[in-house]
């Protein structure tokens, strides 16, 4: 029998493309809270933003319904599907601390607790969320309140840039000088506007 998803295996190479029956597609619909575990159809773990892209296309050109899990941490169940597809952001978890810069760079699929870590190894710290196992994409850009923030203000507050994936499968920075309109609306609300594959932070404080 022909795999239906044949067409987006052969795209993405570096990541991993999941449907019920193959190795780790019930543990990748895991989430935090077992409330918020769905079936879903399909989960694409892509590598790359350029993975990322290609999913979000696929799933545009098929009418496949699409959510997006980046630490699997929301109790409402918006990072699962029922009956379609996940993009599952876990395998976008590096970390690079630009010391002499006071930048934090990091991929939409980690949890705070690696980004603490790294910073920590520099003797620095960002604005995380008050515990250390939420992913970074869904608190930064939803506010984000942490243990700094009666100093430093919301963990949105101190966002320098940010690489998303747009619905349409365009691949974008936002910051104050590029795509400024976007960067201006992502910081709430970039749930709403795309999939986030890695940000930029300044850790604020030694």
């Amino acid at each position: 029998m022909a795999d239906r998803h044949d067409a987006l295996r052969q795209q993405i190479t570096a990541g991993a493309v999941l449907t019920p029956g193959d190795d780790g597609f019930q543990q990748a619909l895991i989430r935090w809270s077992y409330a918020a575990i769905k079936p879903a159809s399909l989960v694409v773990q892509p590598a790359s933003p350029q993975e990322v892209s290609i999913a979000v296309r696929y799933a545009t050109a098929n009418k496949i319904p699409l959510v997006v899990m980046g630490g699997g941490h929301s109790t409402s169940g918006a990072s699962s599907s029922d009956g379609g597809m996940v993009v599952d952001l876990r395998r976008l978890n590096s970390v690079r601390v630009d010391a002499a810069a006071q930048t934090v760079t990091f991929g939409g699929g980690c949890k705070w607790k690696e980004v603490d870590e790294t910073c920590g190894a520099q003797g620095l710290a960002t604005v995380g969320g008050t515990v250390n196992h939420t992913g970074v994409g869904g608190l930064t850009l939803g506010g984000g309140y942490g243990w700094l923030s009666s100093r430093y203000g919301l963990t949105i507050d101190n966002l320098l840039s940010v690489e998303i994936v747009l619905a349409d499968g365009k691949i974008v920075t936002a910051s104050e000088k590029e795509n400024g309109d976007l960067f201006w609306a992502v910081r709430g609300a970039g749930q709403n506007f795309g999939a986030s594959s890695h940000s930029q932070l300044r850790p604020p404080c030694k």
